[in-house]
């Protein structure tokens, strides 16, 4: 089933419009991530529609927040969330991060923070630039959302990653991408404020 591309552009556009983010570097990305929406509309969503484009991520972390899970991605040769592109079945960027996030953990029963709400809100806004292995893809306009899991939940390896695992929030791996604990902090300082 193909989902009106419209609307989960509107659907994200006014979640964005509605939060106000905890850190100042959230609220000028929220901006410019609502002008991005404006200006381009359903190919925003699209992986072929522009080298760049929205992605979807979940960021995956124990009831206590002591620890995340991550996933060694092949292309880009670092640990990172659980996360990719939007598909044509998701409802929602949402639903991607959350589709997202079992495909690559293993984890069927993974729910998002939010998921009792028709429109949830993100938790972390980052964009970035991407290397040459990642083909047409230029730049990735990524939304990132939250979901709990139990600490001794046994996820799985996809066939996009080489290794999934848990990790401590304070002792995390060395191959990340830049700036990523920072992007971290950012989901989890939203976590504690809607807490």
């Amino acid at each position: 089933m193909t989902i009106d591309t419209g609307f989960r552009v509107q659907t994200l556009a006014a979640a964005l419009t509605e939060w106000m983010p905890v850190a100042s570097e959230q609220r000028e990305l929220r901006l410019e991530y609502l002008d991005f929406l404006d200006a381009r509309g359903a190919s925003a969503l699209a992986r072929d529609g522009g080298p760049q484009h929205l992605t979807a991520s979940c960021f995956v972390f124990t009831p206590k927040l002591t620890h995340t899970l991550l996933c060694f991605h092949k292309k880009g040769r670092f640990w990172v969330q659980l996360g990719g592109h939007i598909e044509a079945d998701d409802a929602s960027v949402a639903s991607a991060a959350l589709r997202e996030a079992r495909e690559e953990s293993g984890l069927a029963g993974l729910t998002l923070i939010d998921d009792e709400l028709t429109n949830p809100t993100p938790y972390d806004l980052n964009r970035h630039a991407l290397a040459a292995a990642f083909g047409r893809c230029a730049t990735h306009w990524d939304v990132g959302y939250v979901a709990l899991a139990e600490a001794d939940a046994t996820p799985e390896v996809s066939a996009e990653s080489e290794a999934v695992a848990w990790w401590p929030i304070d002792a995390l791996p060395s191959q990340l991408p830049d700036r990523f604990g920072d992007r971290l902090h950012t989901a989890l300082g939203e976590l504690r404020a809607r807490s």
